[in-house]
């Protein structure tokens, strides 16, 4: 069972929620009709309010603590910067009433590293494109001890149940906590948690693969190609961020993967782009490998770097998965 008057727990629940209903709040502030294509400047405010967020919060609950995140307060130091260091002030400032730009970098830098024995890894924003497009993204914490996830926390503000794309909803918050199962709740009111448990689908033909709009790390046509591979009758659910980690875990989803993109061959995964999901995953009984059926290995830093894309599934679609994957060469 979950136990919620866990410290790391109870920080890993708080933090991500406090730093999701941020992200929303910028999200609706600043990403608006006007806003032109090439215009990422809401991202990267909200990338940096979450990260700076978190990094104050683990400061308080957790100062010995390390963080391998995404981002570095660099570019805000510059003189192109200070704009964007005001806006990030601001939304800070909403949480945290004393935030100065120099508190504010500082926050973002907070013991930032790319390995430790113990470390919590974060993406503030996982879904930059689902963040623009006011559909799906999620805030991504985890915590990593000796190679191995032990908390997994998603913050899915325009998900409901964990399950249900919502955008006008409560949101959900997922956390998964080893040997003790993947559980969800309502982002905006946390309450009563529901276990979550994977799909008991084991037709090849009838299993739901969720795909990413963004296709920038992947291999589309070959994702086609393993589809026909495995005899896949059903569509595909199109989905952004590990937001698709949650649906899997919730059973409305089967099978996800990761193929490697013929214009970036030696890609290899950021941690925190998987810890996370994959212990949601597991925990709600699902299983995650790369493409040739190892373990993820948290252990090489910032990237995956001994593991080559992602298959993800229900566990019992995996076999027949990573079959296919052979069979067409992935």
């Amino acid at each position: 069972m979950l136990d919620l008057d866990h410290p790391e727990i109870q920080f890993a629940l708080n933090v991500t929620r406090r730093a999701s209903l941020l992200v929303r709040q910028v999200q609706a502030e600043l990403v608006t009709p006007a806003l032109t294509k090439d215009d990422r400047s809401p991202v990267t405010v909200a990338d940096y309010a979450a990260q700076a967020l978190v990094g104050r919060l683990l400061a308080q609950s957790f100062p010995q603590d390390w963080l391998v995140a995404e981002e570095d307060s660099s570019a805000l130091r510059t003189p192109e910067g200070r704009q964007a260091l005001q806006q990030v002030t601001q939304f800070v400032r909403r949480n945290l009433p004393d935030a100065t730009p120099e508190m504010v970098c500082a926050w973002i830098d907070h013991r930032r590293t790319d390995a430790a024995p113990r470390f919590w890894t974060l993406d503030p924003i996982d879904g930059t494109k689902g963040f623009l497009r006011g559909d799906q993204y999620a805030i991504v914490l985890a915590l990593v001890v000796d190679g191995h996830v032990q908390i997994g926390v998603l913050g899915c503000p325009n998900l409901t149940r964990a399950k249900q794309p919502d955008l006008n909803g409560p949101g959900s918050l997922v956390i998964a906590v080893r040997e003790a199962g993947a559980w969800t709740t309502s982002l905006a009111s946390p309450g009563d948690f529901q276990q979550l448990q994977v799909s008991t689908q084991a037709d090849p033909a009838q299993a739901r693969l969720l795909r990413s709009f963004e296709s920038g790390h992947t291999n589309v046509s070959q994702i086609d190609t393993f589809a026909q591979a495995l005899g896949i009758q059903t569509e595909p659910v199109l989905m952004d961020s590990q937001a698709k980690y949650a649906v899997l875990a919730a059973g409305k989803g089967d099978l996800m993967l990761r193929l490697i993109s013929a214009s970036q061959p030696n890609y290899r995964e950021k941690i925190w782009d998987q810890a996370a999901g994959s212990l949601v995953l597991e925990e709600a009984g699902g299983q995650i490998t790369d493409l040739d059926g190892k373990p993820l290995d948290f252990t090489t830093g910032r990237s995956l770097r001994e593991n080559r894309g992602i298959l993800a599934s229900n566990r019992l679609l995996h076999a027949a998965a990573l079959s296919a994957l052979r069979q067409i060469g992935a």
